[in-house]
């Protein structure tokens, strides 16, 4: 089971990482509905290619994490890292699955923009995922 839950993971950190390497390398594909924007179709945010990069190695980082977690790949990472790395991530995703209350997640304020209706139907959604599967795995041990 710890494995299998890996395996999601893994490809579900290494799916999203691709999709900030692209937009990092100047990709336009699905940048249009990721980022918050007010109503008036101002964006909240403008992230540079280096921002999505960073974004890209950092969830990459935490799929190979849940790999070693998993004992499908092995590395010796320092002990407070493996005994809390998991907790970390289902937090930052279940965060991220609440939001900030007014653009992002499910209990955000407006909802009626592309990023509002695409963030309530797959992003937040997602990110709660992540974070049940994270705990789950923290607890097969």
């Amino acid at each position: 089971m710890k494995i299998l839950i890996g395996v999601i993971l893994f490809s579900i950190f290494l799916f999203l990482s691709g999709i900030h390497f692209y937009w990092g390398m100047g990709g336009k594909w699905g940048a249009s509905g990721a980022i918050p924007s007010k109503v008036k179709g101002q964006n909240v945010l403008n992230p540079k290619m280096l921002d999505c990069i960073l974004v890209g190695i950092g969830l990459l980082c935490f799929g190979i994490f849940i790999l070693i977690k998993s004992n499908i790949l092995y590395i010796n990472l320092p002990a407070w890292l493996l005994n809390n790395g998991l907790l970390a991530i289902s937090f930052i995703f279940f965060a991220r699955a609440i939001g900030e209350f007014k653009y992002v997640g499910f209990f955000k304020k407006i909802r009626d923009t592309n990023f509002g209706r695409l963030d309530t139907k797959y992003f937040s959604p997602l990110c709660l995922i992540i974070g049940i599967l994270s705990i789950i795995m923290l607890l097969l041990k």
